[in-house]
């Protein structure tokens, strides 16, 4: 019986990179980088949005606009600092 080893992404990655195999990588980070970007502007907008009551919601629950809002916010700004730091980008 054959030894059957299957490499762990760690080492299809360090043997990418040794054979110069780097460009599925580039394009990999290239969109990931424009995902997280988009992600951060949906997240502060929706959040500001509903802070400034764009969707007119009202009634007994409407402090949860509030909650909701500010959460989506701090989360944005999380997210953008992951993407600046590169803590992202070592996935």
């Amino acid at each position: 019986m054959e030894n059957s080893h299957i490499p762990t992404p760690e080492e299809r990655r360090r043997q990418r990179q040794e054979n110069g195999d780097d460009t599925g990588s580039k394009a990999n980070r290239i969109m990931r980088s424009i995902f997280g970007i988009i992600m951060i502007v949906i997240y502060v907008g929706m959040g500001v949005l509903l802070l400034i009551n764009y969707f007119n919601w009202g009634g007994d629950w409407a402090w949860t606009r509030y909650v909701v809002g500010v959460v989506l916010i701090i989360y944005g700004f999380w997210r953008a600092y992951r993407q600046v730091s590169g803590i992202d980008s070592r996935l």
